[in-house]
């Protein structure tokens, strides 16, 4: 039986206590985000969409800081997740086009809307392995469960995602297969030698030393970033996309994830979590502690 909500019922997050609750607030998943929004763009219409559409070359921090602001909603934004996702999809009416292979699109359209939707449920589940730890399958259903929760806030219809995971790997895998390209929009998003503006969030002092220093400070920062992206990408969608990875890189890759994960869950709060989650953790223990009784973790 569906669990899509009755018609005129607002769509609702994933619970407190949940995996999505655990994973998607912990600084951890700002090394995951990369991968996902790569293999988003990997897909032809998605990549023309955001190659014509977006600002994510000549604004790159204030759309980072938007989306990440949008995905902090649909899992702890409460009441206000249902407002974002139409939010999103009033955003998303005009956006259409050709894509490199001739065929017209649209971003509303299901197959288009669910695919940018879809990759995160693959990315979550590989990276926490590196990251976090292996999620058991229990973990990965219930997952699943709450990234189909997610969709609905986005306004996406059961009708047009899996509802399972045993139905979900071979749609995904199909994607791959038939789809999946390197698009222009992935060369840039793992290049190290296209320019970036400097970040211009934060104090003004701040902003000013980072200016000065970006020179210096770039390129490092660049070959990192290609290096989260590939690495964090399931294997098999490197592989449709055309991204090499060696086995040093590899190897690389599971030394760094490995201090990663003795070193965040040893940060106090404020400094491991999001600030949306951070907030959401503390009214959810203020609403679930019994008086008299100390405060617990979710």
């Amino acid at each position: 039986m569906s669990s899509e909500p009755a018609r005129g019922a607002e769509p609702v997050p994933p619970p407190p206590g949940g995996v999505l609750w655990s994973l998607s607030g912990d600084i951890r998943a700002l090394l995951m985000l990369p991968a996902a929004l790569t293999l988003q763009v990997a897909h032809p219409a998605v990549g023309a969409g955001v190659d014509e559409h977006s600002v994510f070359r000549t604004d790159p921090w204030g759309r980072g800081e938007r989306s990440l602001r949008s995905l902090q909603l649909w899992v702890y934004g409460g009441e206000a997740a249902a407002e974002e996702g139409r939010r999103l999809r009033a955003m998303h009416r005009t956006i259409q086009g050709t894509d490199t292979r001739g065929r017209r699109y649209h971003a509303l359209s299901p197959a288009n809307y669910a695919w940018v939707h879809a990759t995160g449920f693959p990315v979550y589940q590989h990276a926490a392995r590196y990251l976090v730890r292996p999620l058991t399958p229990a973990q990965e259903r219930a997952l699943y469960r709450e990234w189909l929760q997610v969709g609905r806030i986005l306004g996406i219809h059961d009708r047009d995602m899996p509802q399972t995971i045993e139905e979900f790997w071979p749609y995904y895998r199909k994607v791959l297969a038939d789809e999946i390209e390197l698009t222009a929009v992935v060369e840039d998003l793992v290049a190290v030698d296209r320019p970036v503006p400097p970040p211009d969030r934060g104090p003004l002092p701040l902003r000013l030393l980072l200016k000065l220093l970006w020179p210096v400070l770039f390129p490092p920062l660049a070959r990192f970033r290609r290096f989260v992206t590939i690495g964090l990408m399931p294997p098999d969608a490197r592989q449709a996309i055309g991204l090499e990875w060696t086995d040093r890189q590899e190897r690389r890759l599971r030394r760094f994830s490995g201090v990663v994960r003795r070193v965040v869950p040893v940060l106090p709060e404020r400094l491991r979590y999001l600030p949306y989650a951070r907030r959401a953790r503390a009214a959810h223990r203020g609403i679930t502690r019994r008086p008299g009784a100390p405060a617990r973790s979710v």
